[in-house]
């Protein structure tokens, strides 16, 4: 009998179908029945992430149809099993996937909308946080060098640029409004997005172009002294404070970023 260690990995390549070799040994039926049993466990498993997907990404599912999304799904599962028990953590690769997948290669806009679609199934889902004390802001930065100062936005938070009017796409589809889709111009982007959950409810808003430079800045967490050198015309206290109000920043730290070298 082998080890529970190699039983794990013996079980987890059947399950991603990259493996056939000696998995029946340990199973405790008759030979026969091996290969369809392991083949119905499989097809639940995949089946589930799939579910899973379809969750997080209602858009996609609207507008390809469920025959692509189930299709689609399924290969993303097949080549990436989840990491995690969490299914709500299930997918982040999948908008990269649709963009390499050759049956969605004439529905050039459909990845970003995978990934607007997994920012709100974050933003949804994320831990909640308390806004930043604009007074202990003000300490942090009469007392901090601002080549250290960085902020940390509320971890519902995220941008995403797309060449693509998503935002009004995602709209669309869910509303289930045909004339708003109808009406959407592919070629009216580009679009600069923040998503974030605001009372309960996840909110989708356009920022200006001009304000891209800067609020990545901020809100990914890069030094306030980039921040104040960042490209474009704009006042960035009022920028900074339209922020503070809206409470998307939480906490503000000394340190880099993770993965960032100090």
């Amino acid at each position: 009998m082998p080890a529970l260690l190699e039983l794990q990995h013996a079980m987890h390549a059947r399950l991603a179908g990259v493996s056939n070799d000696d998995a029946p040994a340990w199973i405790q039926a008759p030979a026969a029945e091996v290969a369809e049993r392991l083949a119905v466990y499989r097809g639940t498993v995949l089946d589930t992430l799939v579910r899973a997907l379809r969750l997080s990404h209602p858009t996609v599912h609207r507008l390809v149809g469920d025959a692509f999304f189930h299709g689609a799904g399924r290969l993303f599962a097949q080549q990436h099993l989840p990491a995690s028990a969490d299914l709500d953590r299930y997918g982040d690769g999948f908008s990269q996937f649709l963009q390499d997948f050759a049956p969605c290669a004439t529905l050039t806009y459909v990845p970003d909308v995978a990934r607007l679609d997994r920012a709100v199934h974050r933003a949804l889902h994320a831990e909640d946080a308390e806004p930043l004390a604009f007074g202990a802001l003000a300490a942090a930065a009469a007392s901090t060098d601002p080549d250290r100062l960085r902020f940390v936005a509320h971890p519902s938070v995220s941008l995403l640029c797309s060449p693509f009017p998503v935002d009004a796409i995602w709209r669309a589809v869910l509303q289930q409004d045909d004339d708003a889709m109808a009406a959407v111009d592919l070629d009216s982007g580009p679009v600069h997005l923040i998503v974030e959950r605001v009372a309960g409810s996840v909110e989708v808003t356009r920022i200006a172009a001009s304000e891209w430079p800067a609020s990545q800045c901020l809100l990914q967490g890069r030094p306030l002294a980039e921040l104040l050198d960042a490209p474009g015309a704009i006042d960035i206290p009022d920028l900074l404070a339209r922020h503070f109000r809206a409470g998307r920043l939480v906490a503000f730290a000394t340190h880099p970023p993770e993965g960032d070298s100090p």
